[in-house]
C-alpha cells in the first residue's frame, strides 16, 4: 500500500511540474513580449547579445550544415545510382536542406551552444544574487536580461539558417559535381528549378519560433536555478533537453500546418 501510494505521489508530482513549467515558460513570454516596446530599449544589449549568438555560432553552423549536405548527397547517390537518377540529388539536398535540416539543425546547435551558455550565466547571476541586486537597483531582471537575448536569437537564428541552407547546398554540389561528374550548370539549374519561395520562407518561419523557444526555454530555467553550483549544472542540462524536445515538437507542428493543412 506504501509503495503504491508513493508512486501515485511521484506521478501525481510529475504531472504538477509539467503544467509549472509550462505556465512557467508562457508567464515570461508574456513579459518578454509585453516589455520590449519599453524603454530603455537597450540597443547596445542587443547587439552583444547578437555578436555572441550570430557570429560566435557561425563557425560550427557552417562546418556542421555542410558536412550534413554532404553526407546528405552522398546518402541520396547510393540510391540514385541504381535508378539512374543522379541529376535528382540537387533537388533532394535543395528541398531537405531548406524545408526541414537547415532551420532544425541551425536551432539545435545554437539551443546546445548559446541556450546553455545563456542558462548556466544567468543561473550564476540568479545563484550569487545578482537577479535581486537588479531589482533593488530599479532594473527589471526580464527587461533587462530576458528581452535582449530573446530579440538576438529571434533575429539571429533565421540569419545563420539562410547561411547553413546555403552552405548545405554546396556541399552537395561538390559531391554533384565532383564525385557523381554531375555538370555544375545542371546542377545549379536542377537546384534553383525544384524551390519554390514556399520552401524558403516556411524554413525561415520555422527559425523564428525556434528562437523563441531558445531564448524563453534558456531563460526560464536560468532565472529560476536553485541549489548553487549544482544546480547552475541541472538547470543547464534542463535547458537543453527541454529545448531540443520542444524544437522538434515545434518543427513536426509547422510542417503538419504548412504542407498538409495550409496547401
Amino acid at each position: 500500500m506504501t509503495i503504491r501510494k508513493g508512486f501515485y505521489v511521484s506521478i501525481g508530482n510529475k504531472i504538477l511540474n509539467f503544467f509549472s513549467f509550462f505556465a512557467g515558460l508562457a508567464r515570461l513570454g508574456v513579459q518578454t513580449l509585453l516589455l520590449i516596446p519599453v524603454r530603455p530599449y537597450g540597443a547596445r544589449r542587443v547587439f552583444e547579445q547578437a555578436s555572441k549568438i550570430g557570429i560566435d555560432s557561425f563557425p560550427i553552423v557552417s562546418l556542421v550544415s555542410f558536412f550534413i549536405g554532404v553526407i546528405l548527397a552522398l546518402q541520396t547517390a547510393y540510391i540514385m545510382q541504381k535508378m539512374s537518377s543522379e541529376i535528382y540529388i540537387a533537388s533532394i539536398v535543395a528541398v531537405s536542406l531548406t524545408r526541414e535540416l537547415g532551420p532544425v539543425i541551425t536551432a539545435l546547435i545554437v539551443a546546445g551552444r548559446s541556450g546553455a551558455g545563456i542558462t548556466a550565466e544567468l543561473g550564476t547571476m540568479a545563484v550569487t544574487e545578482q537577479v535581486d541586486a537588479l531589482q533593488t537597483l530599479g532594473s527589471h531582471p526580464v527587461k533587462y536580461l530576458v528581452v535582449p537575448r530573446f530579440l538576438s536569437l529571434t533575429v539571429m537564428l533565421p540569419v545563420l539558417t539562410v547561411f547553413a541552407n546555403a552552405i548545405g547546398i554546396f556541399g552537395g554540389y561538390l559531391i554533384g559535381v565532383y564525385r557523381l561528374s554531375i555538370r555544375s550548370s545542371l546542377y545549379m539549374n536542377m537546384t534553383f528549378q525544384t524551390l519554390v519561395y514556399k520552401d524558403l520562407y516556411t524554413g525561415l518561419i520555422k527559425t523564428v519560433f525556434f528562437g523563441m523557444i531558445i531564448a524563453i526555454v534558456a531563460c526560464f530555467e536560468g532565472l529560476t536555478v536553485k541549489g548553487g553550483a549544482e544546480g547552475v549544472g541541472k538547470a543547464t542540462t534542463r535547458s537543453v533537453v527541454n529545448t531540443f524536445i520542444l524544437i522538434i515538437a515545434a518543427d513536426c507542428f509547422f510542417t503538419a500546418l504548412f504542407y498538409f493543412f495550409l496547401e
